[in-house]
């Protein structure tokens, strides 16, 4: 990038700038292996609703399977039937949006706080390890995360224009329509989160004028006709789905330990302190600045100025951090916690961070710097960890620490002693470095063993199924074998996250014994085994050869 190009920058962001955050976000969807268990099922469950045509009503393993609202499984559904089953296009919506979070904050930082200030903030997004990372991961979290951050963000933007616009209803009307697609991504927890926001910043402002700007009638109606149909037509077709999605799923996980994640209290502390590492300084000085300086923490005047109105007093910083300090308790308080949760704090703290941390053009060198020292430490220790636990380190491990190493130390070299004139080109060289560095290290911890993907252990069983051949999953289910084998299996002796699809289809159900029956019987059949069932039924002289082992599957042949 030279100076013209730098010039260019100071007044918008041009498309250049955009295809290369998007060249380095994309550049590993295809190249890593699905990893089990999530994102198998989250590709599975895509593929079953096309084969089957049902939309209503999701499957996993041809079982029902209610946990979360159906918004991905229809996106990757589309994905698959206009490219096929890939790894990049099971990924497509759940990464894609992630990335969309970068130009979501951009925009917003630019609109209220100016263009350089929103550069910082997509600086800061970009460099964010625990970001990058889950956002690559074929999760329900990418999608929701941008749906809710785009709900807060339409809101807040709404109540810095002036009251009873027409922009003031557009933007306002646009976050309830985001709200139901986050909604329809993950559930009812949006209104929890974004409720409980709005409750405490009205405490903490002494000052109701905001809920009389939420267009709760029109609001209402758009929210309802987004996210209610789908209920009311799977609770038709499955009169058992709202006790197991609103009562199991929700309350029951919240208030209890049955799903087993259950971490103490501080689990998400750690998480948060890797997501801001590389900013937390400008972060502290933020979040001290959004919350104390009333003054400092209202819209740019343009927005009200061009009407002649009067600038409002809502804080939307004050709003946003006080968002993320919900959804930080609410989860940390859960009886159920997974590391992703805390995702939607990021785009928020980081939007805080580039409107009031002051950081300037030392920002991208305090974040590369920081980032490449997490970067060479983490890409070390995994190697080190390969070379303990499997007494070598993997060729392709090797290569991508490498990769990761040297992208991070480009962007060190980049903003090194970074003249004024330099300092956007060297910040989008920060992050598009650190994007890719961070997926580097996602790649390696992928090729070290043990095997985390079902994807090479199908591919060595795949010569001995026909297309009609029986398959069977006896003591397990490994999420990641359906997808690549685009079939489903018989479920033998294991029930797991399959328990309530078991429950609603009993006829699916089958015990070893039985299982044992059919197999000794004869004919063409493939099953895959947990190694210990293997091991057990192998010695009372079931038959069958191996044709595929990894560490966590047997796959054996009946002829």
């Amino acid at each position: 990038m030279d100076l013209r190009l730098g010039q260019g920058l100071r007044g918008r962001l041009g498309w250049l700038v955009w295809i290369i955050l998007a060249a380095a976000w994309f550049a590993t969807v295809q190249v890593r292996p699905m990893l089990d268990p999530d994102e198998g099922r989250y590709a599975e469950i895509p593929r079953e609703m096309l084969a089957s045509g049902d939309w209503s009503t999701p499957r996993l393993d041809d079982l029902k399977y209610f946990e979360k609202p159906p918004l991905q499984y229809w996106a990757t559904a589309v994905a698959y039937e206009a490219f096929g089953l890939q790894q990049w296009s099971a990924r497509l919506w759940s990464v894609g949006l992630a990335f969309a979070c970068l130009p979501l904050v951009f925009a917003w930082v630019a609109r209220l706080y100016g263009r350089d200030s929103a550069l910082l903030a997509l600086t800061a997004l970009a460099v964010s390890p625990f970001f990058v990372i889950v956002g690559h991961l074929n999760l329900l979290d990418g999608g929701f995360t941008f749906w809710l951050t785009a709900t807060v963000l339409a809101f807040t933007w709404a109540q810095t224009l002036p009251p009873a616009s027409s922009a003031e209803r557009r933007w306002m009307l646009s976050a309830w329509g985001a709200g139901a697609l986050a909604v329809l991504s993950k559930g009812i927890v949006v209104g929890v989160l974004a409720g409980a926001a709005l409750i405490l910043y009205t405490l903490s402002e002494r000052d109701t004028r905001t809920w009389r700007r939420l267009h709760l009638g029109a609001g209402l109606a758009l929210f309802t006709a987004i996210a209610a149909p789908w209920f009311v037509v799977v609770s038709l077709r499955n009169p058992s789905f709202p006790e197991f999605f609103f009562v199991h799923e929700h309350f029951t996980r919240f208030l209890t330990t049955v799903h087993q994640r259950v971490e103490p209290w501080w689990y998400f502390l750690p998480l948060l302190l890797l997501g801001v590492l590389p900013w937390i300084a400008p972060l502290a000085r933020a979040c001290h600045r959004a919350w104390a300086g009333a003054a400092l923490d209202t819209a740019a005047p343009s927005a009200a100025a061009a009407s002649g109105a009067a600038v409002p007093q809502f804080k939307p910083l004050k709003f946003l951090l006080i968002f993320a300090a919900v959804t930080l308790v609410f989860f940390s308080a859960s009886g159920s916690k997974l590391a992703p949760y805390i995702l939607p704090m990021l785009p928020v703290l980081a939007a805080v961070t580039g409107a009031r941390s002051g950081a300037g053009g030392e920002f991208a060198r305090h974040a590369a710097r920081i980032g490449a020292g997490l970067v060479v430490l983490i890409a070390a220790g995994l190697l080190v960890y390969s070379a303990q636990r499997n007494s070598y380190v993997p060729h392709q491990a090797l290569w991508w620490a490498l990769a990761g190493a040297l992208a991070a130390l480009v962007a060190v070299a980049v903003t090194f002693r970074t003249q004024p004139r330099l300092q956007i080109p060297a910040a989008i060289v920060t992050a598009a470095s650190a994007i890719f560095a961070w997926q580097c290290l996602l790649c390696e911890y992928t090729v070290i063993p043990p095997a985390r993907s079902a994807r090479d252990l199908v591919s060595t069983a795949r010569p001995f199924i026909g297309a009609h051949t029986p398959l069977y999953s006896v003591g397990q289910y490994r999420e990641t074998v359906s997808p690549y084998l685009g079939r489903t299996l018989q479920l033998v002796g294991y029930e797991g996250e399959l328990q309530f699809g078991l429950q609603e289809q009993p006829d699916k159900r089958m015990a070893l014994p039985e299982f044992a029956a059919r197999w000794s019987a004869g004919g063409d059949a493939v099953a895959f085994f947990d190694p210990g069932v293997w091991d057990e039924w192998r010695r009372r002289g079931l038959p069958g050869r191996v044709i595929a082992a990894d560490n966590y599957t047997v796959a054996v042949s009946r002829l």
